[in-house]
């Protein structure tokens, strides 16, 4: 035998069968079901009337068959997914049209209790000056004064006892008045709505710009080195953790005072963040690249070893080197020399960092250059490709 199924979960699986899971659909099913249920309060109003006496049982129900079953079909448009290829996935204007037409036809069978039907009027419009646009709200408004116009002209040709000629004169002039002024407000709360997600859009580009500023350089528009510290933390966490490993990797653009001191430091800036580009190019997916500081770069590659690093760092090299930059009347060609480290384990950060650096020392101090005259044409600078150190404990 099957376990039975608690309550709770029962219930769940119900609204899940009915609303979806998906929460914008959600939305739009429930924003439906309320409709729903504001068709079935009338149903029960006109029963009432009904049992009264003041309207005729055929009729109403006629009326309900025809009421809960419109609302039924909307909503299985809306459940089925059809309703996604419309403007209006959620039939707003089409729930309001048919709500109008079903108070519309309560008024011609409630005769002294026809009165009734104006809340439900403004209730229907209420109901779609949240969501639709200023325009369908007005084709809506206008579509209510028009019908209320035909149906209290027809009940007074048809049934003029009942529905005197004046009265219904009296109750159009409510209506063409009320009807309006909801279509008004609904236009003023549109505008509300559009200013409000118009600041809450620039809020959120407001608060995007602030996170970039806290975490990235403005130069180059790299990661900085604050945001760079607490992502190796991050890792050397999860590498203690895991008993994996990662690799640092410290790049420097050689000479890059000299260029400043030739040619100034908006020349400078323009290699900083050619090198930049081109190094972020380079790297994998997974690999983090961060602006440390002056001229130098910190590259941080997780889940590898310095063995399996050393050619990538060694292209990279290779398309700085052959980087031409261009700066105005400028064209120059700059190197990249690298430090790197591979962490060991209970090592600190700070260690596997100063490994890096001292790395990165000793790669410059190897290729035993001399710093170019600073006189010479821009496109003198050395383009050899600097080779690599990577310490080892």
């Amino acid at each position: 035998m099957s376990e039975p199924v608690e309550l709770p979960a029962l219930v769940k699986r119900l609204q899940s069968l009915l609303f979806t899971d998906e929460p914008v659909q959600r939305i739009r099913l429930a924003q439906a079901a309320l409709a729903m249920a504001m068709v079935g309060v009338s149903v029960v109003a006109m029963q009432f009337f009904v049992w009264a006496g003041v309207a005729r049982a055929a009729p109403v129900a006629l009326w309900t068959i025809f009421s809960l079953a419109g609302m039924v079909v909307l909503f299985a448009l809306i459940r089925s997914g059809w309703s996604r290829r419309r403007e209006d996935p959620s039939l707003t204007v089409p729930q309001m049209v048919f709500a109008l037409s079903c108070a519309a036809m309560a008024y011609t069978m409630l005769g002294p209790a026809r009165g009734s039907v104006f809340p439900i009027f403004m209730v229907v419009l209420m109901f779609g000056m949240f969501v639709v646009t200023p325009m369908h709200m007005m084709w809506v408004s206008a579509y209510a004064v028009a019908l209320f116009a035909v149906t209290a002209g027809a009940m007074c040709w048809l049934d003029p006892v009942r529905y005197p000629p004046s009265v219904e004169f009296g109750h159009f002039l409510m209506v063409a008045t009320m009807v309006p002024t909801v279509s008004v407000l609904a236009v003023r709360l549109s505008r509300m709505r559009e200013r409000l997600r118009r600041r809450r859009h620039e809020l959120a580009e407001a608060l995007s710009q602030i996170r970039d500023l806290v975490i990235r350089d403005e130069l180059t528009g790299l990661i900085n080195r604050r945001h760079m510290q607490e992502l190796i933390e991050h890792e050397h966490q999860r590498c203690t953790r895991s008993g994996q490993t990662f690799c640092l990797a410290k790049l420097d653009i050689d000479h890059l005072g000299a260029i400043n001191d030739a040619h100034g430091y908006p020349v400078g800036d323009a290699v900083l963040r050619a090198v930049a580009q081109e190094a972020l190019q380079q790297v994998r997916a997974s690999d983090v690249l961060a602006r440390w500081g002056g001229e130098e770069f910190m590259l941080m590659l997780p889940d590898t070893r310095a063995a399996l690093v050393r050619g990538g760092l060694e292209r990279l090299q290779q398309r700085v080197a052959a980087l031409r930059i261009v700066h105005g009347m400028h064209t120059l060609t700059v190197t990249l020399s690298a430090g790197l480290a591979e962490r060991h384990a209970g090592e600190s950060i700070e260690q596997t960092i100063e490994r890096a650096g001292a790395a990165l020392a000793e790669a410059k101090a190897a290729r035993g250059r001399a710093v170019p005259d600073a006189t010479r044409p821009p496109t003198g600078f050395a383009a050899n490709v600097h080779a690599m150190r990577a310490t080892r404990r």
